[in-house]
């Protein structure tokens, strides 16, 4: 995903603007966009079936339930 949509979004800027970017400076923008391509990438290339929205759910609630003890 190098050279994606997002790059040339946070390079145009000339300032980070905290109501725009929560970034303090253009460097912890590039290092954290470079860390969301590699996930997307990773994610992208995993061969296994995607999860229903519905299921992913499911299972997040039950394990919560058993976590907590049904307080969830």
């Amino acid at each position: 995903m190098a050279g994606s949509a997002f790059r040339g979004t946070l390079s145009g800027m000339n300032e980070l603007s905290p109501i725009v970017s929560e970034f303090a400076t253009q460097e912890e923008a590039d290092a954290y966009l470079a860390w969301l391509e590699r996930k997307v990438a990773k994610s992208l290339a995993d061969p296994r079936p995607p999860v229903p929205h519905d299921e992913a759910m499911a299972r997040i609630r039950k394990m919560l339930a058993e976590k907590t003890n049904g307080k969830c």
